[in-house]
């Protein structure tokens, strides 16, 4: 049985990320994985490891009191020491001799040198324009195999690594196509809705747009919410309503109740070509999908999503979606989501390893 250990960039979740997803499907492995903590006052890295799976165990890793910034020096280095030493007395507790390790963000560089593998996969899912590109060149240079989420990112990275594979982002297929087929609301009382984490800098002015001009429409957005600021204004329109987050077991049930999936842009991330996951899940669902695209953006399912570029065709698009027929182009977006099963994409890597001779 292979011992892979995990650096993930976000804490284990009932709504898993890339790197959850992708890890619970790897078999015959024993997993050791750490999250990020949550704040300098965190104390649950004291507690012992959680077994969430027979074969995965999760540690929060102690709080971090500095920025990932070398310009601290000696006291940047000390915390990078102390993390690794944590996650080593771990390895020591678990047995763990010479695992794999799975790194998911650059700052993890700089355990390298101070932790005992055999084999290191580097997994890129984003742009880390905050952090230096010197890591993750680092990293992706020390790394056996490089996974890239798009094909502009395994662009950026080629100059660093020969190793690199195309794994975009996934979805879990069985939860959401249970929902495939169509619902039929009142013609006279449409829901449009969106799931996912209103970030501060999404752009909601469309929905605005749109939930002004159409008031008879019902907008509902499900998830976390930042500091977006366009959502006093939605807050007090009677036709948009919030729901709070929830596991992703449930998220399927309240796209049940949409006719219309929307989906919106991030204003700092104009040139980003990673397909979120929301996308696969809406593919799933079988339902019309509208998307707004920046102005030379070309959509990447044009034959199943309608992609906007201003308000008004934004609206144009939404009315018809809302009259597409029911069964038009629903089986081609659960084409397009049974391709991106996170099973699947498990099983590429799967192969990629055990061809590489890591898994």
């Amino acid at each position: 049985m292979k011992q892979i250990i995990c650096l993930s960039n976000e804490a284990w979740s009932h709504s898993p990320g890339r790197t959850q997803q992708l890890i619970t499907r790897l078999k015959h492995t024993q997993v050791l994985f750490f999250s990020p903590s949550g704040s300098w006052r965190e104390i649950r890295f004291r507690a012992k490891g959680r077994a969430v799976k027979p074969n995965i165990t999760v540690y929060p890793l102690p709080p971090i009191l500095l920025p990932a910034d070398e310009r601290y020096g000696p006291l940047f280095r000390l915390e990078q020491l102390r993390l690794a030493r944590f996650i080593a007395g771990r390895m020591e507790e678990h047995r763990f001799r010479s695992p794999l390790l799975w790194c998911a963000c650059p700052e993890q560089v700089h355990l390298l040198d101070r932790l005992d593998y055999d084999g290191l996969i580097y997994d890129c899912d984003r742009e880390w324009d905050d952090l230096p590109p010197a890591w993750e060149g680092s990293l992706a240079s020390a790394a056996d195999v490089v996974f890239a989420a798009s094909p502009e990112l395994a662009e950026r990275l080629s100059p660093c690594s020969g190793n690199i594979a195309l794994l975009p982002n996934g979805v879990t297929y069985p939860l959401f196509s249970r929902i495939a087929a169509p619902s039929r609301p009142r013609p006279e009382d449409p829901v449009l809705g969106w799931a996912g984490t209103i970030h501060g800098d999404l752009d909601l002015s469309p929905l605005l747009y749109a939930a002004q001009a159409r008031p008879r429409w019902t907008f509902l957005l499900l998830g976390r919410r930042e500091q977006n600021p366009l959502l006093h204004r939605l807050a007090r329109l009677p036709n948009v309503h919030f729901l709070p987050p929830c596991p992703l077991m449930e998220v399927p049930e309240h796209l049940s109740r949409c006719r219309v999936l929307l989906n919106f842009l991030r204003e700092d991330q104009p040139d980003c070509d990673v397909i979120p996951t929301r996308i696969y899940e809406y593919l799933s669902t079988g339902r019309p999908i509208v998307s707004m695209l920046w102005p030379d953006q070309v959509e990447h399912f044009p034959d199943v999503v309608y992609g906007a570029h201003s308000h008004q065709e934004f609206l144009t698009l939404c009315e018809h979606a809302l009259e597409e027929p029911p069964a038009w182009v629903s089986q081609r977006r659960l084409s397009h989501g049974a391709a991106a099963a996170w099973s699947l994409r498990a099983g590429q890597v799967s192969r990629i390893l055990g061809t590489a001779g890591l898994l």
